[in-house]
């Protein structure tokens, strides 16, 4: 299998970020094989952008007040999920999406009935991959708070989803 470069990270991006050379360089890069990873406000990003959507895969709607909630792995055989419980409880700030895209590759939902605050009803994706316009992109919408970069099993699910975003697996 061979593996494209480092893919493109947006760790908690929100609005408008690329000027037009950019977002061309960055459609260009995906087109020819790049990968895209996004955490959490990646979805909260380029709004005017439609290819963006479709390429993150939802975008941000509103979130509840943080708190521990349910997540329910709906794919254990992939890397970014396969070291999780079925069912992960952990605290964050829990994202609500719109224009959810048709063709991701579900890894994680929420279990709205775990808290209060959810907006997308009984199928709440909250982590999903993709093959999208010659790349790949992986999308979670875990990585709220500083303390879930110390959580051995959040760093594992983001690793896993940079090494798809690599082609890696």
């Amino acid at each position: 299998v061979q593996t494209c470069a480092l893919p493109i990270l947006f760790l908690s991006t929100t609005g408008n970020l690329l000027d037009d050379a950019q977002l061309e360089a960055f459609k260009k890069y995906i087109n020819k094989g790049g990968g895209f990873v996004g955490i959490h406000a990646a979805a909260d990003a380029e709004y005017d952008w439609p290819w963006y959507n479709q390429l993150v895969g939802g975008y941000f709607l509103s979130h509840p007040q943080q708190q521990q909630a349910t997540l329910v792995v709906q794919d254990a055989g992939n890397i970014a999920t396969q070291h999780l419980p079925q069912q992960w409880k952990r605290f964050d700030e829990w994202y609500n999406y719109k224009n959810i895209q048709t063709d991701l590759k579900v890894l994680l939902t929420l279990d709205e009935t775990s808290y209060t605050g959810g907006k997308n009803g009984a199928f709440h994706p909250i982590a999903w991959y993709h093959d999208f316009d010659g790349g790949r992109a992986f999308y979670t919408g875990l990585g709220h708070t500083d303390e879930s970069f110390a959580e051995p099993l959040f760093l594992q699910h983001i690793w896993g989803g940079i090494s798809y975003a690599m082609n890696r697996q």
